[in-house]
């Protein structure tokens, strides 16, 4: 697996998780320059694109989580993160990282009401 997701959980609305995505078999150089994105699916829905962070930190939202994800990226821990609040249970899915072929195995977020 080239890029391992973790963090996800079960949290009641209105709470926060912090998701991961370790880039461990690539080098410095190649994560510094690849842009990362997280993407969800929810039970019976088609997978949708979440949040994207570019090589240089430029960042670009769903308008469903804009004001309360921020993706952010850390080049010396190879890790991009997907911060999340205040949850909502429209937010319970499987949470894939990616990027360009790669992908994660994907981490299961389940909000409840």
């Amino acid at each position: 697996v080239q890029l391992q997701a973790s963090g996800g959980g079960l949290v009641q609305a209105g709470g926060s998780l912090r998701l991961s995505c370790k880039a461990s078999r690539m080098i410095t150089s190649t994560f510094r320059v690849k842009t990362f994105t997280w993407y969800r699916q929810a039970p019976g829905k088609e997978r949708e694109l979440v949040a994207t962070i570019a090589a240089g930190g430029t960042t670009n939202y769903s308008d469903s989580v804009k004001g309360r994800f921020t993706i952010s990226r850390d080049s010396g821990r190879k890790t991009v993160y997907l911060q999340m609040n205040n949850l909502k249970p429209d937010d319970t899915g499987v949470y894939y990282c990616n990027s360009q072929d790669m992908w994660g195995q994907g981490t299961l977020v389940t909000v409840s009401s």
